[in-house]
């Protein structure tokens, strides 16, 4: 039986008082569709989802948390795996309306509102022939992927999406807005680069962009008997790869319904020397599928997994950065993998390092720069008979993992039961710069209003 949440509703929808935009909550037509996220497996019942129409009402939404007492979330895409985008029985800032990107192309900058996805941000800037690192899933919001860091198709040769920040409007938990940049509050600046949303609501990003229009890349896909040689093969093809490449490897489940490998790359120079690079992708085996050659970024590349990452799945991820790639590695994958309880499911294999690695460890709060590969392990499926089965696949694996891990994570790819008490959070930043987190946390947020996040608590 649904919650009787009336009294909160009614105590928080008489803070918003002025509020410009629409409020909902249960039993409004629009209600149930605005609490479905990406992850099916995720069913809240906020009393309040706020769908602000502009910053001031971000500012009365902050406001009205803090000042009652409720639990709040951020909405941004609504794409992040462990749900953090709802609440029960609180209050939803719903940032979906703001969505409007600009683009300066002669000073290949974008500026781009909160709840923009990277489906919004790369059809305005394409529309110049310019882009910069975003998620590889169109639907993916701009605010989660950049404030957890922000790996992508373009971050070995232009950085993470927090490296092509050049400020960051913030409403904080006082309900102010601050302008966060190199030049104004640089230890927010860095916080936000890689801190994820323990400090405020983001409002606004700027970019820099780059020059990136029809790419070389695609997709590659060899039989399941192969997957051994193929991932030997990746591993050399990637550790001689100019930093113009970002390929991954992944084992999937190909239309066939049978078990395959796949290797899926992008290169971001030019047309000519993108297919001299990529040619042995092509050449050897030789592939049962071959979808590589010159493709559109925007509306090719940054959509093409769109379909197997769409919402209405549930999901369960681990994932954690790897030291090395070992054969050994590559036994407990494919051995995972003959035995998937569901063809939705995959196993990825991501390449860091380029221009990843350049960038200095202190310049952001990311702590991952050098290693040079990450392990996502997927796990995908529709009915919720199969919870159970799924989880302890994803888990199993991750665990047989554990010896070529890096002792790193990435803080997007986590899920809501994976801090154990916070210990895979602090792992994923290191002490130091977990520690310089938690006093930013208690400078912006001492009451630790933002928290339904891959949290930090404020530092005492």
């Amino acid at each position: 039986m649904a919650r009787d949440l009336s009294g909160v509703t009614a105590d928080i929808t008489a803070a918003l008082a002025g509020f410009e935009g629409t409020i909902l909550g249960p039993g409004d037509g629009d209600y149930d569709q605005a609490r479905t996220l990406f992850n099916a497996m995720i069913d809240r019942r906020p009393a309040v989802i706020a769908r602000c129409a502009s910053v001031a009402d971000v500012q009365k939404a902050v406001n009205a948390a803090r000042n009652t007492g409720v639990a709040l979330a951020v909405r941004g895409g609504g794409h992040n795996v462990a749900g953090n985008a709802l609440c029960d029985g609180g209050l939803v800032i719903d940032l979906t309306g703001l969505r409007k990107v600009t683009v300066d192309p002669v000073r290949r900058r974008a500026w781009a509102e909160g709840g923009a996805t990277w489906a919004d941000f790369d059809a305005a800037t394409q529309a110049h022939g310019l882009a910069t690192t975003g998620g590889a899933v169109s639907s993916t919001g701009i605010a989660g992927l950049t404030l957890g860091g922000g790996i992508g198709w373009l971050m070995r040769k232009h950085g993470l999406a927090c490296d092509n920040l050049a400020s960051v409007d913030l409403v904080t938990a006082a309900g102010t807005v601050v302008r966060a940049s190199t030049g104004e509050h640089p230890e927010l600046f860095w916080g936000l680069r890689g801190g994820g949303g323990n400090f405020g609501v983001a409002t606004a990003f700027e970019y820099r962009l780059h020059p990136v229009a029809t790419i070389y890349g695609g997709l590659v896909v060899h039989p399941f008997p192969r997957a051994m040689e193929v991932l030997q093969f990746y591993r050399d093809f990637a550790a001689r790869a100019p930093d113009e490449v970002t390929v991954n490897a992944v084992l999937l489940t190909g239309p066939d319904g049978q078990p395959a490998v796949g290797i899926a790359g992008c290169h971001c120079g030019s047309l000519a020397e993108g297919e001299r690079v990529m040619k042995p992708l092509k050449t050897f085996g030789p592939p049962v599928m071959d979808q590589m050659g010159p493709i559109p970024y925007g509306a090719g590349l940054q959509k093409m997994i769109d379909g197997p990452f769409g919402y209405g799945m549930r999901n369960y991820w681990k994932s954690n950065f790897l030291n090395r790639l070992d054969d050994a590695l590559f036994g407990a994958l494919i051995e995972a993998y003959a035995g998937v309880p569901s063809p939705r499911s995959a196993i990825l294999i991501e390449q860091g390092g380029g221009a990843v690695a350049a960038v200095s460890p202190d310049e952001t709060a990311v702590n991952f720069r050098d290693a040079p590969f990450n392990l996502l392990i997927v796990s995908m499926w529709t009915d919720a008979a199969d919870d159970a089965a799924n989880r302890d696949w994803a888990r199993a694996l991750f665990e047989a993992s554990r010896p070529f891990d890096a002792a790193q994570a990435y803080v997007n790819y986590l899920g809501a039961e994976a801090d154990d008490g916070g210990e895979r959070i602090k792992a994923a930043y290191g002490p130091d710069k977990y520690a310089r987190l938690a006093r930013l946390k208690a400078h912006y947020d001492p009451g630790n209003l933002f928290r339904l996040n891959q949290n930090i608590p404020p530092a005492t």
